[in-house]
């Protein structure tokens, strides 16, 4: 019951500051991208300055997720061309692929292209295919599959970074190939990649099917479809994944992906109604399950302003009733 009045304090609360919850929420979503990112590939010394991923999220706070997303690629791209300007440029083609062949169809999933490599860093990858799918748009397979493979660039330039720095000698034809060929063979990639794909899918589908407790269901079904092509990958492509590691992400994961059910989809399934009705057309049958809601406590505390009025006022009456 506290955690339900929480819920409401908290919808209240957005309803009547939005704009300001809206742009606290993109600084800090900006701003933890931008420290993963002086953090790992933080190759460009002026990027890196204290002052500057402060004021890049300031500015992001009044952008939308699109444009966020543009900022912190080419916040990317600089730090890769410090690097390699190969690495730079095959990884400039890929994002603009990327632009093209989704965002100027379907925008409004930029957040999802940002969150996945953010998820990775973090070590909690298996959240992202489960929020996604529980938020409704199986399409969000396409930026949570190119966010894994924005990851993986990232961590082959982490890994590979004295190399790519140092091949000077190497033919510029020569380098674009083993970039890619790097990039395009890597098989942890693939199988993130089809681990998520197969995670948004469950949870999609089951959830919504009109049985009850179908996100509780999807949401267990989506880690466990995700662990089994991680097991499938670890069997045909010898892709491993520390234990401990794997665990701690999928406790993690649950916990944020039961967090987000509670906050949006809390309803009732003991109070499930079903209904029939018609048109000159159609005959309906619904099933109307209730939302769990609470009304805030609505609490009166009187306060006596005058202390010392209230003694005199006792004194008086004391006084007229020895009289």
């Amino acid at each position: 019951m506290m955690l339900l009045v929480l819920k409401e304090r908290l919808k209240s609360f957005y309803g009547k500051y939005a704009v300001l919850v809206d742009g606290v929420i993109r600084f800090f979503f900006s701003f933890t991208a931008l420290y993963l990112l002086n953090t790992n590939i933080g190759f460009m010394a002026v990027l890196k300055e204290v002052y500057v991923a402060p004021a890049l999220a300031l500015l992001c706070a009044f952008l939308p997720y699109s444009a966020i997303s543009f900022l912190l690629a080419a916040v990317m791209v600089v730090h890769l061309y410090a690097v390699s300007a190969e690495i730079a440029l095959v990884t400039a083609v890929i994002l603009i692929l990327i632009t093209l062949l989704y965002y100027g169809f379907q925008p409004g999933d930029s957040y999802w292209l940002v969150l996945t490599p953010i998820a990775f860093f973090m070590k909690i990858p298996f959240v992202i295919p489960v929020l996604a799918g529980l938020s409704g748009r199986v399409i969000a397979i396409i930026p949570v599959g190119c966010g894994t493979m924005i990851y993986y660039i990232l961590l082959y330039v982490k890994q590979n970074a004295g190399p790519l720095t140092n091949d000077a000698s190497v033919d510029i034809t020569q380098k674009f190939v083993q970039i890619i060929r790097a990039i395009m063979s890597n098989k942890a990639m693939l199988v993130m990649i089809l681990a998520c794909f197969v995670g948004i899918l469950v949870v999609y589908v089951i959830r919504t099917l009109s049985v009850d407790y179908a996100w509780v269901i999807a949401i267990v079904a989506g880690m466990v479809a995700q662990l089994a092509m991680i097991f499938v990958g670890d069997y045909l492509f010898d892709v491993t994944v520390p234990i401990v590691e794997l665990i701690a992400g999928v406790a993690v994961s649950v916990v944020i992906a039961g967090l987000y059910h509670f906050l949006v989809f809390a309803v009732d399934y003991t109070r499930t109604e079903y209904t029939q009705f018609e048109d000159d057309d159609y005959v309906y049958y619904v099933k109307a399950v209730p939302k769990i809601v609470v009304s805030k406590p609505d609490v009166k505390v009187q306060r006596i302003n005058n202390p010392e009025k209230v003694r005199r006022g006792s004194k008086e009456t004391s006084g007229h009733r020895a009289k």
